[in-house]
């Protein structure tokens, strides 16, 4: 049975399902996550488009987050899955087996990323909310400009509508 977990932002909902038989743990982290709250009011720190809007990490910074195993754990890459387009769940990382709490979520194919991030997911529905997301205008940090957050992620339950 797939998790899927609603992102409510402030730009509208986003229903993301998880890959479990990739990405074990790292689905789990991010069930976990959300179940516990750690996601809410988190702001996307980093939007460029064409590529990828950020999140995940509660300082904001894009230096922030942890996992439920620790501060990180290793990556779980699966050569089947691949950034084909928009739309791929897949977790920010400093390099090899640094995954925390922060992920993003592409706006396009981005095959450079192929073999260095843990894809362990998908939009399912609110694809349009996040090509929205990647047209906010942001500063040379690629920091928005206006903020976008998340303000509630939480499982969704099994026969519920979004």
């Amino acid at each position: 049975m797939a998790t899927d977990v609603v992102l409510e932002t402030s730009m509208g909902n986003i229903v993301v399902e998880l890959y479990n038989d990739h990405a074990p743990r790292t689905c789990k982290n991010f069930a976990t996550l959300a179940q516990r709250g750690y996601y809410n009011n988190v702001v996307f720190h980093r939007i460029i488009p064409n590529f990828m809007v950020q999140t995940g990490d509660p300082t904001g910074t894009g230096r922030g987050g942890q996992s439920i195993y620790g501060e990180k754990f290793e990556d779980e890459i699966s050569a089947s899955l691949k950034h084909t387009g928009a739309g791929i769940l897949s977790m920010a990382n400093s390099g090899p087996n640094t995954n925390g709490s922060q992920f993003f979520i592409t706006l396009a194919p981005t095959p450079w990323l192929d073999g260095k991030h843990t894809i362990f997911g998908r939009v399912k529905s609110g694809l349009r909310i996040v090509q929205r997301m990647g047209l906010v205008k942001t500063d040379k940090e690629d920091r928005p400009d206006e903020e976008v957050k998340i303000l509630k992620a939480r499982i969704l339950e099994k026969d519920e509508e979004v």
